[in-house]
């Protein structure tokens, strides 16, 4: 079954709890109050049920069928229909997971659809549950607790966040070879974590403007004020984090052409090396190949000097060579 929770709640008391769909709206139309039907991934029937029963518009419907939605508000007559990214983050893999949340709400009933396992909506539930002064003010309640509780879930996805830029800080300086891939993965987070949140501040602006023309109640316009401080708060924590990877990939492309730059130069050097080397040994062997050759006719050939001589003009030249090398730095 999608459905995950069905009750009917008046005054803010957990009144009834229909087995299906027909049984909810026979109870709501029978002894009024407040519907409130929890779903996930729904199939077409049944949303079109819950449509048909409180006027949803067929857009909403549509978007809430097929998922894969941005954070977004859009009010149709009477009805909202607000689209959420839940977000935690996981350890084990040092990743952040997105969720979505759709909420239907109106006059008399509020609609969850969930599209991942995480959400929270239990949890509101239970909350709001056991302070009936709060759900007694109606689907406003559990929109704007909804919110709430998106909205800190946020928290320890921005330490884990924040725990990982640390984390990629040290590698930069260590000459770990993978970190480049993981500022590119972590920054590629950072964007949907963005896409996330950079959309409710426009959606509280929208909620503010129904303030008057829908009678919200004083309390919950406190606590939708509340929920966007949280807001701009993980926001300007979320923009850090992008600059701070920026200058991180900046850093590390640094430090590689700084790291190459040394390798290439300890290269030349090597290869100077080995080039004054070869050059000191060339030296004697081109003279005592000559003096190898079976010539008939060559000065001092026969001179009882001649061995001597070759000797020390062979160990000169090298002596020489090596000198001349060592002053300019290359060996």
């Amino acid at each position: 079954m999608t459905i995950i929770d069905n009750a009917v709640y008046v005054d803010g008391i957990r009144s009834a709890e229909p087995g299906n769909l027909e049984q909810t709206f026979e109870t709501l139309a029978e002894h009024g109050g407040m519907a409130w039907i929890g779903l996930y991934r729904p199939t077409e029937p049944e949303m079109a049920a819950v449509a048909a029963e409180f006027g949803l518009h067929e857009l909403a419907v549509e978007d809430a069928i097929s998922a894969h939605q941005r954070p977004k508000l859009e009010r149709y007559g009477d009805n909202l229909f607000t689209v959420l990214r839940p977000a935690r983050y996981l350890d084990d893999t040092e990743t952040v997971e997105f969720g979505e949340l759709h909420i239907f709400t109106g006059r008399n009933f509020v609609v969850t659809v969930r599209h991942a396992e995480m959400s929270g909506v239990g949890q509101v539930r239970r909350r709001l549950e056991s302070r009936p002064d709060l759900l007694r003010h109606g689907p406003e309640a559990v929109l704007y607790a909804l919110l709430d509780k998106v909205v800190d879930d946020y928290a320890p996805v921005v330490a884990g966040l924040e725990n990982d830029i640390d984390e990629i800080e040290d590698q930069l300086f260590s000459g770990d070879s993978t970190v480049s891939r993981r500022i590119y993965e972590l920054a590629r987070e950072v964007i949907q974590f963005q896409r996330a949140i950079h959309p409710l501040p426009g959606m509280m602006q929208q909620l503010k403007r129904g303030f008057e023309k829908y009678v919200v109640d004083t309390d919950l316009q406190h606590s939708l004020r509340d929920v966007e401080d949280h807001v701009e708060r993980v926001i300007s924590r979320a923009n850090s984090f992008r600059d701070l990877l920026q200058n991180a990939l900046t850093l590390d492309g640094t430090l590689t052409a700084n790291r190459q730059n040394e390798a290439s130069a300890q290269q030349n050097e090597q290869v100077k090396k080995i080039s004054s080397w070869a050059a000191i040994f060339f030296a004697p062997s081109f003279v005592a190949g000559v003096y190898g050759m079976n010539f008939d006719h060559m000065p001092e050939l026969h001179w009882s000097f001649g061995y001597p001589m070759s000797i020390g003009l062979m160990a000169g030249t090298a002596v020489l060579m090596y000198v001349i090398f060592k002053r300019k730095g290359w060996l």
